[in-house]
């Protein structure tokens, strides 16, 4: 089997790409949070120890575990890797002193590789610049700006950045402007790195493309069939220009179903309110009825055909993915209100490792139940401090390679 295999939702999990939260959540503070896309202001350490849970389910599943900044370090492996990663980040870190890029380029140059990659994720503040004195006006005055360059505390949400359907990569233009640096590490991962070098992936969407598409809403339901959110994070412009080169690439995907969600940082992306847990049994949340409406992005000669599919959502599964039922998981035991709670914190964003078994939170009571009473095995993680970013497991994983369905 390939490096890269992803068919499904629910094959059994292979290997997936992780990223520990590292020090960038350190330089969150409460007047710049909403701008970083936080709520609230996570606890390092107790995150850490969370997150290392969650990598120790899914290597006891007899997943292997990449993380983000090992591959990206494996990535540098000779001078004109490194010079490229640091100048492109450089051009992107919206740096607007010149003088203040200059030491920054030569502290980054002194760095070796895996330091290198960390701090380009953790940000520099301006006071752990060398030899760092301010002199000029513009320097003088920017007595409440921390950084030279800002962090990217959303890494751990692996979903995001780039997105693996069948044999290829779906690398991300992300709709805020604080998360778009966190592609170039996948840009440098798969450009340069000898495991996926090798692999010569196709490429189904790329960072520059300009319309806004992010791996939260690009769930793989089958080896034919893609379903897409057009959300807060997702625009259908980007939607059609996916399907589009998901469709005449040769691919053997024949059908993209672009799903319309609430455009709002509650519903965020398609997988916080729809997952995937079985052949037939899905997360929903009762809300999405509200605003669904469903269609079909299909190849028609040399042209991408869309077709509207009204709001059962059941239907069109049971159509696409030639199934006699679907079943779908709503509130539960508890009511809308217990719904809407939990889905604050990711409730219906499991990560099905195989077909009926998934990952949840903890804290997600009442869902967590009526999964457990439709049969789903369920491997429960310990969620205080990681749910503060506004993801779950599905959110913070990126499945590499699936095991194919029967």
């Amino acid at each position: 089997m390939p490096l890269v295999n992803i068919k499904s939702e629910i094959g059994k999990l292979q290997a997936v790409i992780l990223h520990r939260p590292g020090r960038e959540l350190l330089n969150i503070t409460p007047e710049i949070m909403a701008d970083l896309l936080f709520d609230e202001l996570p606890f390092l350490d107790e995150a850490q120890k969370e997150h290392d849970n969650f990598a120790e389910i899914l290597q006891k599943q007899g997943c292997k575990v990449y993380y983000l900044e090992d591959l990206a370090a494996e990535s540098i492996t000779d001078e004109s890797i490194r010079q490229e990663f640091i100048d492109t980040y450089l051009q992107e870190a919206d740096i607007a002193v010149p003088r203040e890029m200059h030491l920054l380029q030569q502290y980054l140059y002194s760095l070796n590789n895996y330091d290198l990659v960390l701090k380009m994720m953790e940000g520099m503040r301006k006071n752990e610049l060398p030899l760092y004195n301010k002199t000029t006006l513009v320097e003088m005055t920017e007595k409440h700006s921390f950084f030279v360059a800002e962090p990217m505390p959303n890494l751990y949400f692996t979903r995001d950045p780039f997105a693996f359907v069948g044999n290829g990569v779906s690398l991300n233009h992300m709709w805020s402007v604080t998360r778009r640096r966190e592609t170039l590490f996948g840009r440098m991962i798969f450009r340069y790195h000898p495991l996926f070098r090798q692999e010569n992936l196709p490429l189904w969407y790329d960072r520059h493309d300009g319309l806004s598409i992010e791996g939260g809403d690009i769930i793989v339901l089958s080896d034919k069939v893609v379903a897409v959110g057009v959300s807060q994070r997702t625009t259908a412009a980007g939607v059609m220009r996916l399907a589009h080169n998901l469709l005449t690439s040769g691919s053997g995907y024949e059908t993209v179903l672009a799903l319309t969600i609430p455009k709002s940082h509650a519903f965020m992306h398609l997988d916080t309110v729809f997952t995937m847990v079985d052949r037939d049994l899905f997360t929903l949340h009762p809300q999405v009825d509200e605003t669904l409406e469903i269609y079909a992005l299909t190849l028609r000669g040399k042209e991408i055909h869309t077709d509207f599919l009204g709001n059962d959502l059941q239907a069109v599964l049971k159509r696409y993915l030639h199934i006699p039922a679907v079943r779908l998981i709503r509130e539960g035991k508890g009511t809308v209100m217990d719904a809407i709670r939990e889905q604050w914190s990711d409730g219906y964003n499991t990560l099905a490792i195989s077909p009926g078994e998934a990952v949840v939170y903890d804290r997600n009571v009442y869902t967590n139940e009526e999964l457990d009473r439709y049969g789903v095995k369920l491997h429960v993680l310990r969620s205080g401090e990681l749910s503060r970013g506004r993801g779950g497991p599905r959110c913070m994983s990126m499945p590499l390679r699936r095991l194919d369905l029967d």
